[in-house]
């Protein structure tokens, strides 16, 4: 009995087009635009544009880790917005910045830059033994 029926292939079988305009899309933005960037890489951003104001007044803070995480681990009543911690043997000194109680407290990416700056400010001030003052002069100004 001869079937005019190919037998199945178990290969899969090559891509046609979409003839409906309904498949997969490109980017909405191409990657040097601001609003390719992801709200963690925006939030990174004003992190280190901080520190880079900062270090202009602190050369010190060149030696410091500063880490953006999302969440503290911590199960306290209060949600920090930021940690410092002091160098040990084998780790420098290390400032987080918790990036989603800062993006619940604020409002706009001005609001957000400033708080930032804030807690950034706040953290260095903790881990030099300092004021939030005497580490910028405009803290609490802005």
């Amino acid at each position: 009995m001869d079937s005019s029926v190919p037998p199945h292939s178990s290969e899969p079988r090559p891509r046609r087009r979409d003839r409906h305009g309904r498949g997969m899309r490109g980017p909405v933005a191409p990657p040097q635009v601001p609003l390719s960037a992801s709200r963690a890489d925006s939030f990174r951003d004003l992190v280190q544009d901080s520190v880079e104001r900062l270090e202009r007044r602190w050369p010190q803070l060149a030696e410091v880790d500063f880490v953006v995480l999302d969440v503290p681990t911590t199960g306290e009543e209060t949600v920090p917005l930021g940690s410092a911690l002091s160098a040990e043997k084998e780790r420098p000194a290390q400032i987080v910045v918790y990036r989603r109680p800062v993006e619940i407290r604020t409002k706009s990416r001005d609001e957000r830059a400033l708080l930032v700056h804030e807690v950034v400010v706040e953290q260095v001030a903790d881990l030099l033994g300092l004021s939030p003052e005497s580490v910028d002069p405009r803290y609490g100004q802005e």
